[in-house]
């Protein structure tokens, strides 16, 4: 039987507390995190264990099917507790929701033996591919493979001749993860390279981007038919690269606050009376509500749409993209104010606020952080043109 409402209530408000609850650990942890430049196994046990890889799973393969809302909520916990922790965990999570609109055969080939089977991922349009019968045979590298060390397969972006921009499912006796992320930020998250020879990829494990773009047409709705299914794979996928930067900023603050009510020095930022301090402080706190409450809000209208069995419509899909582009700019305009004035002992390694600082900024080489074409497609719709952009 379905959950109903009241128990999926329960269930995510009972996840985000254990999260939050877990800050400390991940806090205590984030040295080891970071040296061994991949989420530590604790965490992702205890993560599993909380249900968290199983948010936006169908209920038919033992997921909750939370609303993206409280998914969200729980990414910013994460990543005020560690920020690599966050971002690649949330990743791995999301590609539930990706598989759940592909064909039923590749939901039953990840998740038929263990519905805890993680997948990772890399989109970047970088497969070599060539048509072959019942398939495709595939070939290429891939970068930043977010928590692929975790995870026993990987969907990569190829684009089929002829036709356009496919995801494809591969299986790890496929694919090799060649140790290359030596990042400034984000140094936790093991987003290594995928590295394939060549391999054969059945079509039943491909995604169309034309079916993600369409909604309607993803064939993992004829056996996954919540409203939660009906959302638009962008929209949920944009914003798990980029509300960890909020929970970033959460922290930051919280360290920045703690810093200004220290003891005084030569620098009289340090001195919770400095009104310059009072006002970094004050236009932080707007900007990450602004950040936060746009997130919930164009989700809210998201699930209305979804709920009331209607589509989401472009003109909001592509205003939702945009507005979820700006939020790593936004981060990183709240993380230099306050770190700027951070005081001496901020510039030393090892320093916490130093490593919010280095994550937003890791955070914006993501393409889908960089909010220019995003804007004029926007700009351009908003003058009467046509959509040009399928990743809305």
């Amino acid at each position: 039987m379905p959950l109903a409402q009241d128990e999926k209530r329960k269930i995510a408000d009972n996840m985000l507390q254990s999260i939050v609850d877990m800050q400390p650990k991940l806090r205590e942890r984030a040295a080891q995190t970071k040296a061994d430049r991949q989420v530590v196994q604790e965490t992702v046990d205890e993560l599993q264990e909380l249900g968290f890889f199983l948010a936006l799973q169908p209920e038919r393969w033992g997921g909750y099917e939370l609303d993206p809302q409280d998914f969200f909520k729980m990414s910013m916990a994460l990543s005020e507790g560690c920020m690599s922790s966050a971002w690649a965990c949330g990743i791995i999570a999301v590609h539930a929701f990706q598989l759940a609109l592909m064909p039923d055969q590749a939901q039953q080939d990840v998740w038929g033996d263990s519905i805890h089977t993680r997948v990772s991922s890399s989109y970047a349009p970088m497969g070599k591919v060539e048509q072959v019968e019942g398939g495709y045979n595939f070939s290429g590298r891939w970068g930043w493979s977010s928590g692929s060390g975790h995870c026993t397969w990987v969907l990569l972006g190829g684009i089929i001749p002829g036709e356009g921009y496919r995801t494809f499912l591969v299986p790890k006796g496929d694919y090799v993860i060649e140790d290359t992320w030596h990042a400034m930020g984000l140094q936790g998250t093991g987003s290594n390279d995928i590295v394939i020879e060549g391999c054969f990829v059945p079509e039943h494990r491909t995604h169309k981007q034309m079916d993600g773009f369409l909604v309607n047409t993803n064939p993992g709705l004829a056996e996954n038919t919540a409203p939660l299914f009906r959302i638009p794979w962008a929209q949920i996928f944009a914003r798990t690269v980029c509300t960890p930067a909020i929970g970033a900023c959460k922290s930051a603050l919280e360290l920045y606050k703690q810093g200004a009510l220290g003891k005084a020095s030569a620098d009289p930022t340090k001195l919770a009376g400095d009104t310059a301090t009072q006002e970094r402080i004050a236009q932080a706190i707007n900007t990450i509500d602004e950040m936060e409450t746009m997130l919930l809000r164009n989700f809210d209208r998201i699930m209305e749409c979804v709920n009331a069995g209607e589509d989401v419509p472009l003109a909001d899909r592509i205003k939702y993209r945009y507005q979820a582009s700006l939020v790593i700019e936004k981060s990183i305009g709240l993380i230099d104010s306050l770190f700027e004035v951070a005081g001496g002992r901020s510039v030393f390694l090892g320093s916490d606020i130093q490593q919010r600082f280095l994550d937003i900024h890791t955070a914006r080489a993501h393409v889908a952080n960089n909010p220019v074409s995003f804007a004029r497609n926007m700009g351009a719709v908003e003058l009467g043109m046509e959509n040009q952009d399928l990743f809305v």
